[in-house]
């Protein structure tokens, strides 16, 4: 009845140190259960960063694919393109450093007038 009316825990000598642990324990666990919730709070975070880490991810995947196929292309237009020069008859080492340096010269910017 006086533990009930005036909100006090009578406690001994042999029931002092159980009662301190008690307390201990009672604050530790509600120490826990804050910091719990902190923890789901980032966890929520992380979630929906991954997420938005996920799409960025996939679009990228896309570029690339886009980009890999795009050299694909190159790369098969260049095969037809030398397939088509191999039946051109190369000139001799002489001739084609003459024709190059004709080619420069009239393609020049100073030399149109």
């Amino acid at each position: 009845m006086l533990q009930r009316d005036f909100r006090i825990v009578v406690s001994g000598p042999t029931t002092f140190a159980a009662l301190l642990n008690s307390l201990q324990m009672g604050f530790r666990t509600l120490a826990i259960e804050k910091r719990s919730s902190e923890v789901w709070n980032l966890l929520g975070a992380v979630k929906t960063e991954f997420v938005k880490f996920g799409s960025i991810l996939n679009k990228t995947k896309m570029k690339l694919t886009q980009a890999v196929n795009a050299i694909d292309d190159a790369s098969s237009k260049t095969r037809n393109i030398q397939r088509k020069l191999n039946k051109v008859q190369e000139l001799p080492v002489d001739k084609e450093t003459v024709l190059i340096e004709e080619v420069s010269s009239s393609s020049s910017p100073h030399n149109n007038k």
